[in-house]
């Protein structure tokens, strides 16, 4: 018993250990660099401008930006780094394996972009606006998680991470530019829970939240479980 549980933790060990040098390899680092920079320069121009009146909901905004640099390189260019180090011949080779090791590093990806988010959130709470930290985190993370699923299941149909990116991008500038119009909608990406309207009660607005993020939640698990279905596709990848 003893010796099985050490081999399930050597195992997992040696796979975030791996996942790890996968999500922070290449340009990772300058996409967490770009990431912090902007946050950096937003919080200094509103902390020495004084008619700045900074609130959760512009925050949220400002947090939001950061939180999807930090997602966009791993999602967008995992399977490309994959198969430039001829991992995916490997994980091909091992029956079912290949699930299990993007379950896992989606998983380390959302851990470590959560983090980093609570720690950018802390300081703007610190610097900016006193807010619940936790809260702005949570709701950050489905947008963020769901652009991130979005990303890993169009990067098993393109195959490519740069032909991934540019419609990633199409897809994100879209959704932000139709905000405008929905912008009470359920249908809104960028719906922004901390900026509730005028002109809606706040029991309709907590119906409008709650459907949204349901949404959401059902999105990402669809583009998980088609971003799954298309790894079994062996003759695409190697």
């Amino acid at each position: 018993m003893l010796i099985r549980i050490k081999n399930m933790l050597m195992m997992l060990w040696k796979t975030g250990r791996y996942n790890l040098k996968i999500i922070f390899a290449n340009k990772f680092i300058y996409f967490m660099l770009a990431a912090v920079g902007i946050f950096l320069l937003i919080t200094i121009i509103n902390l020495f401008d004084p008619d700045s009146n900074p609130n959760s909901a512009l925050v949220y905004y400002w947090l939001l930006v950061p939180g999807l640099l930090l997602i966009f390189y791993p999602t967008v260019f995992g399977i490309q780094n994959d198969a430039d180090s001829r991992m995916l011949e490997i994980l091909f080779g091992i029956p079912n394996y290949r699930y299990k090791v993007w379950l896992v590093r989606l998983a380390v990806i959302y851990i470590i972009v959560y983090f980093l988010l609570i720690l950018l959130a802390f300081l703007s709470s610190l610097a900016l606006v006193s807010f619940n930290i936790f809260t702005m985190v949570y709701q950050l993370m489905f947008p963020i998680f769901f652009l991130g699923c979005l990303a890993f299941m169009f990067s098993t149909w393109v195959r490519n991470g740069y032909g991934t990116a540019v419609f990633l991008v199409i897809i994100g500038l879209t959704f932000w530019i139709l905000s405008g119009s929905l912008v009470e909608s359920q249908w809104n990406l960028f719906l922004n829970p901390f900026r509730v309207p005028q002109n809606v009660s706040e029991l309709v607005w907590e119906d409008v939240l709650v459907k949204n993020r349901l949404y959401q939640l059902t999105g990402i698990l669809i583009f998980i479980l088609a971003g799954l279905l298309n790894m079994q596709k062996r003759e695409k990848f190697v």
